[in-house]
């Protein structure tokens, strides 16, 4: 309660796949680290801001400071601006510390599909999609993906405005009810999912995320109210859905895959209770992991294998205790489970069960000391109880529990949080199809319950979820407690009987699917079945394509066809790119009658211009795609000093006669009006910015620079920087966002000690507030 009580230290992570992350990591620890220990020691000790020293590769940093003390210390004025900088371009993600464990536990690997059931606001999406592109090669995608979904259309907004950051074609942003997600299958049954391994046959993925929404006591120290709108009852609410939820996070798994579910709930009604109800439902399917080994410096305490429940006043050690008009909202599985359904409670007395099991954590638990341990009583002293003859009368579940993870949070100074690893083993079958209809069935009576009764626990949902965020450009604390809590009524009360079953699931998809087909999928390709929601559609036209391919000179080795998509019924005013495997997502939704609700996929990558300047090609390219397209482009590519770089980023237009190398400004204008990319080459200007011996021709490009390596290794080299830029009829327009002129602008002035122009160059090189090509 202590701990409780104090601010929440200040944490995040650093994007180890940002092209400027050894800077990032250079920046934080020789200048950062080092001023602060000596600015703010003593207010907030030596250790003022450290890695985490669980966290792979020195990549998250925890703060001895709270948000709160980071924006009003003066000291802390630089740091702040630092961190808020870094978050807008997508360099760091500013998330609790907690937050950021059960990506790790899901070992992802770049060729891995990945599914977010409850994604928003994207923060634990984003660490995914770090971990899938960080070991890529430039110019190459990874060939796995990530799809985050969420329920609401408010949080998938935020969910695709923090994670358009990453400038990734592999991911699929979705809106769908997690319990009820869609299979897009085209199988008949099961065996037939990999009859044809070279097309897609039905919606699987090697790992799932369940971050479920839950009553979210484990926030308490960043959510101050918390404290006034707390009660155990909302885990009761809850528990049912977070079920539901999970078990279709194990039908969407593929056999081999590997599930974590999560939540920022200490409750068991939430937590064990779910997973041994998961264990259960799922027979010999599914394997509750022991992970113990796995990132030994967070410590960690062992999962409960006994617990109480609570509604309104009393508490309930079995099911068979509860009210008779009680028992459809208490439901079984929020017991411990246990070959014995009936136990005798006679002589208990007013027997209240200690939870603190603060003798059995440890740094890194051993899973026969922790079974031992947590056998009768979950590591509590018997001695603590007031009736040692009562532990024979407690249930303790049958399933290995212990293997859960507990974090509480004055273990390392943290927030609270749950975590259970989940392996699959086989298919789910059609015995298990009967035990989630009945609990279903269940959740219905309970769900009209709610909606008869007042019941003024459930409430402070709806005041979260309507609660006003002022900065959404942060992926912050708040943002991260907003995507968490869900309105009980939102998610239960319109939805029907569709829990998920994989054998009954497959049937539905393609019955559906074939219903879809014919005469329909063609109006579908120009209209979307979701309301609201604009339909993705792939670019076919092959004129347009090639013109876009000769005017850059994009080589035939990065494939255009059949990867860009638009959101444009008529006129593809953008063009998305999108990765292998998530065009093949996109084909398979196309066939099974888009069962699937797109909201947002792949990355900009061109986009139509309104220029009047006589350009031959109707598009340009956009800078969030320019990362990926750059080692493939061939033409329009001029090389730049890093002085005439750094005037094009602060000034935003400069005339071709006032660069500094009047060669490049020769260049600049030698090329015919439209689109091109300034290339950032580093050294002695005189050296590497030269004619070539033959006349420039722009549709020709630098085949070599003087004095340093080829254009094609500089174009490949994944620390080369590029931007947009536009010849407009006797200037030079960059055509990239502030927050990221001004990104590039402070990695110049550090790795070059090129600082901002004096107030005479502001003069010389005044600002404009538009390009004159007129987009």
């Amino acid at each position: 309660m202590s701990v409780l009580r104090k601010p929440l230290p200040a944490t995040f992570r650093i994007n180890a796949s940002c092209q400027f992350y050894k800077d990032i990591c250079s920046k934080l620890e020789n200048d950062f680290r080092r001023s602060l220990e000596s600015e703010v020691s003593n207010e907030y000790g030596e250790d003022a801001i450290r890695p985490l020293p669980w966290y792979p590769g020195n990549l998250a940093w925890h703060l001895n400071f709270s948000r709160k003390e980071l924006r009003k210390n003066l000291a802390l004025e630089s740091f702040h601006e630092f961190l808020k900088h870094e978050s807008d371009v997508g360099n760091i993600t500013r998330q609790e510390a907690v937050s950021m464990v059960p990506p790790l536990f899901l070992n992802v690997q770049p060729d891995h599909h990945i599914l977010d059931l409850c994604a928003a606001p994207g923060s634990k999406t984003f660490q995914l999609l770090e971990m899938i592109h960080q070991s890529k090669e430039s110019g190459l995608l990874p060939g796995g993906l990530v799809m985050a979904n969420d329920i609401n259309v408010q949080r998938c907004d935020l969910l695709i405005h923090n994670t358009k950051r990453m400038c990734t074609a592999n991911l699929i942003v979705t809106n769908h009810e997690a319990q009820n997600f869609p299979n897009c299958s085209l199988a008949k049954d099961y065996s037939e999912v990999y009859k044809d391994t070279c097309k897609l046959q039905r919606l699987e993925f090697d790992r799932v995320l369940c971050d479920v929404p839950c009553s979210g006591d484990g926030t308490i120290r960043k959510g101050h109210d918390m404290w006034r709108k707390w009660n155990s009852g909302m885990g009761n609410q809850l528990h049912l859905l977070q079920v539901n939820i999970a078990m279709r996070g194990i039908a969407l798994l593929k056999v081999g895959g590997r599930m974590v579910y999560s939540t920022c709930s200490m409750n068991p009604v939430e937590n064990e209770a779910v997973v041994a109800e998961l264990l259960r439902r799922s027979g010999n399917s599914v394997e509750l992991l022991d992970v113990s080994c796995e990132l030994p410096e967070l410590v960690r305490r062992p999962g409960l294998s006994t617990w109480k429940v609570k509604d309104g006043g009393s508490w309930f050690q079995t099911h068979d205790d509860v009210p008779h008009d009680r028992k459809t909202v208490v439901l079984p599985s929020m017991f411990p489970s246990s070959d014995i359904t009936e136990e005798s409670h006679a002589g208990c007395g007013d027997f209240e069960m200690k939870t603190d099991n603060r003798s059995s954590f440890s740094r890194n638990c051993n899973v026969e000391e922790t079974r031992k341990n947590n056998h009768d009583m979950d590591g509590v002293s018997i001695g603590s109880t007031k009736n040692l003859d009562c532990t024979s009368n407690i249930m303790n579940s049958k399933f290995p529990l212990h293997r859960c993870m507990r974090i509480v949070p004055h273990d390392q100074n943290s927030g609270a949080f749950f975590i259970a690893v989940l392996h699959k083993l086989a298919p789910l079958n059609g015995s298990q199809i009967q035990g989630t209809k009945i609990q279903h069935t269940l959740g219905k009576d309970r769900i009209e319950q709610l909606h008869k009764e007042p019941q003024p626990e459930a409430r402070p949902y709806e005041t979260i979820l309507t609660r006003q965020h002022n900065n959404v450009l942060e992926v912050d604390d708040d943002a991260e407690l907003l995507g968490r809590r869900h309105n009980l009524n939102m998610d239960n009360g319109t939805s029907k009987d569709k829990n998920s079953t994989e054998v009954e699931m497959v049937f539905n998809d393609v019955e559906s699917g074939r219903e879809e087909s014919g005469d329909r999928m063609k109006k579908l390709q120009k209209q979307s079945r979701w309301k609201g929601v604009d339909p993705v559609l792939f670019f076919k036209d092959e004129v347009v394509i090639k013109s876009i391919r000769s005017f850059f000179g994009i080589k035939e080795s990065f494939s255009l066809e059949g990867h860009l998509v638009t959101r444009s019924t008529d006129n593809a005013r953008r063009m998305y790119y999108i990765s292998k495997s998530v065009k093949e997502i996109v084909e398979l939704n196309e066939q099974v009658g888009e069962q699937l609700k797109i909201a947002s996929l792949g990355v900009k990558m061109f986009e139509r211009h309104r220029s009047k300047d006589g350009c031959s090609c109707a598009y340009r390219l956009s800078y969030e795609g320019l990362s990926l397209l750059l080692p493939y482009i061939s033409k329009r590519i001029l090389y730049a000093s890093p002085v005439d770089f750094h005037r094009l980023l602060q000034y935003r237009t400069i005339n071709f006669a006032h660069f500094v190398d009047s060669r490049f400004g020769e260049e600049a204008a030698s090329l015919m009006p439209g689109c091109c990319v300034v290339v950032l080459v580093e050294g002695n200007i005189m050296l590497y910015v030269q004619r070539l011996k033959e006349p420039l021709d722009d549709n020709v490009g630098f085949k070599n620079i003087s004095g340093h390596k080829n254009a094609d290794s500089i174009l490949k080299d994944p620390m080369t920087i590029a931007i947009v830029c536009w010849r407009g009829k006797g200037t030079m327009n960059v055509m990239v966002s502030p927050p990221d002129r001004k990104d590039l602008l402070e990695r110049m002035a550090y790795r070059f000690g090129i600082k901002a122009s004096t107030e005479e160059d502001e003069k010389f090189y005044p600002k404009v507030n538009g390009f004159d090509q007129g987009s």
